[in-house]
């Protein structure tokens, strides 16, 4: 694979900017949620908030996050354009999407009562879930608007983006993180800190609700802010609907949206599936607890390998350049590889102390919450590194201009995982139904391979397999080597939070010490390149 040091440079300038602005909004996220686990548990207030921002962070995720489909059909026509051309190609874009998510927003505001139902059916069999299914209608209602600003969100990232600017949306979300945790501190003085009373649960609920919208507006208006500053268009109708980039951007905007949007449909599956469960509510509101501790540096590395690959493997598309296209893949899968399977190792060994640091207190503690989101977690542990290596071989597709392969693997696995949770509820509880999504995405990978290697004339996957399964073991070494020094240290320290982390950071250190050590001895290009990059960043050298 052939770079020049001056795409090098840019490669890791770009990932350098992304990681550093996601790591601050991502860990303004988990203070978020560790906010609004002290102050509601998984009680009433939670639950209703859960399912209610069901569908617009469906939307807000979907179409507004970094990598989605509208993000990524924005980023690969407007990066073969001027900005003069952008310009007016952003304004029929807003003035279509605008339009579309215009009605969709008062769709959702009068069938709230009946998405509720649709979505957690199962509320209606208990007392508790009756005044669950009464707040989260009124937080829908209130969070409506969402599906408008994130369409626009999703296209003004893609802009940004293609624009070499993306210091703003990869740190954007922080004011939305904000505001919340505002929010909920604001409420928490007004009551003088009984938020987990079950009087409290409506107010609480409709609290959380505004303020997700505010700080939802507030993302919006800063990046609209940097794309007038950028000369990427205004907020302005225009109807140019005939011009043939447009045509060119929902081609691969159309079938990206939906097999972009397979976890979101699968977190709706698992969700209606839950409903059902004898503990609905505390098992609802804990699935966003263990989801968002995985989704932290998920989302982190998942900005700082895709962001920076995904414009070259857009410019590397022509059959001339596949050799150095099958190089790059490689590179994406192992770096994926690298990072999350050790990850993976040492969150299903550390679960239980992981959770006790980030959340145990409060309302979170008071409700003995521990247990299920440890056991949430560590089932979505498993599947970390074939989610974000669906999401480096989707985007190869894109590049390609080929949104419909993709597509219909996501149908399939839609049926699949309603399949897949039926099967696993019954005999594990609430981690099967995260276990059925991680079952679903490995199956995308596997598809994925299996037609990209006919798309691009072969693929040398025995070669890619053999490190990864180098990898793979090297992770279960890290996992097994830190479970046993948790094991051993846990009869020598107490209960308290100091304890626990003591527990955290000892038994991590040492299985990431000997995870690094099998590693390096793979002798990984990969590897090699990413120790290095850790050694430049050290005092002294």
């Amino acid at each position: 694979m052939s770079d020049s040091p001056k795409l090098k440079r840019s490669l890791a300038g770009i990932a350098g900017i992304v990681a550093i602005a996601t790591l601050i909004s991502k860990l303004m996220g988990l203070l978020r949620t560790v906010a609004i686990g002290a102050a509601f548990g998984t009680t009433a207030a939670k639950s209703s908030y859960d399912i209610a921002s069901i569908i617009p962070g469906f939307f807000l995720i979907l179409l507004g996050g970094i990598n989605g489909p509208f993000h990524s059909a924005m980023v690969s026509s407007l990066s073969k354009r001027t900005k003069e051309e952008a310009a007016p190609l952003m304004e029929t874009i807003s003035t279509i999407i605008g339009a579309v998510f215009l009605l969709v927003t008062i769709g959702i505001i009068l069938a709230a009562p009946l998405c509720i139902d649709i979505l957690a059916p199962g509320l209606q069999q208990t007392a508790q879930g009756l005044q669950v299914r009464a707040i989260a209608i009124q937080e829908l209602r209130i969070m409506a608007p969402i599906a408008w600003f994130a369409g626009m969100i999703g296209i003004g990232f893609g802009a940004l983006n293609a624009a070499d600017l993306y210091w703003l949306p990869s740190i954007s979300p922080l004011l939305s993180s904000v505001t919340i945790i505002i929010g909920v501190g604001a409420l928490a003085l007004a009551v003088g800190g009984q938020i987990v009373t079950p009087q409290y649960a409506l107010i609480g609920g409709l609290v959380l609700a505004c303020a997700t919208l505010a700080g939802t507006v507030l993302q919006w208006l800063a990046q609209f802010w940097a794309q007038r500053q950028a000369g990427l268009g205004r907020l302005r109708l225009r109807f140019d609907f005939r011009d043939p980039a447009v045509r060119s951007i929902f081609g691969i905007m159309g079938p990206a949206l939906f097999s972009s949007g397979m976890l979101q449909i699968n977190v709706i599956t698992d969700l209606f599936f839950a409903s059902f469960l004898p503990n609905s509510g505390p098992a609802i509101a804990s699935f966003d607890y263990a989801n968002l501790l995985i989704q932290t540096p998920l989302g982190i590395l998942s900005n700082v390998i895709l962001v920076p690959l995904f414009p070259v493997f857009s410019r590397l598309t022509d059959p001339e350049n596949w050799g150095e296209l099958k190089g790059r893949i490689r590179q994406g899968l192992l770096l994926t590889a690298i990072a999350m399977l050790p990850l993976s190792g040492l969150i299903v060994a550390l679960a239980t102390p992981i959770v006790q640091v980030v959340y145990e207190r409060g309302a979170f503690k008071l409700n003995n919450s521990s247990q299920l989101v440890s056991s949430l977690l560590v089932a979505y542990a498993i599947g970390m590194f074939v989610y974000l290596g669906r999401d480096v071989l989707v985007r190869v597709f894109y590049a390609l201009g080929d949104g419909e392969t993709p597509f219909r693997i996501s149908v399939v696995n839609i049926f699949l995982n309603a399949l897949f949770d039926f099967i696993l509820i019954k005999p594990l509880g609430a981690p099967g139904l995260v276990l059925a999504t991680v079952s679903v995405n490995t199956l995308s990978v596997i598809a994925l391979l299996w037609f990209l290697n006919k798309k691009l004339n072969g693929l040398p996957l025995r070669e890619w397999s053999l490190p990864i399964a180098g990898l793979t073991v090297g992770s279960f070494i890290s996992g097994s080597m830190a479970w046993a020094m948790l094991n051993f240290m846990q009869p020598l320290l107490g209960e308290g939070f100091f304890d626990h982390l003591i527990e955290l950071v000892v038994a991590g250190g040492v299985g990431l010490i000997a995870f690094i050590a099998f590693a390096m001895r793979l002798r990984l290009p990969e590897v090699d390149m990413f120790a290095a990059r850790i050694l430049q960043r050290l005092p002294g050298r």
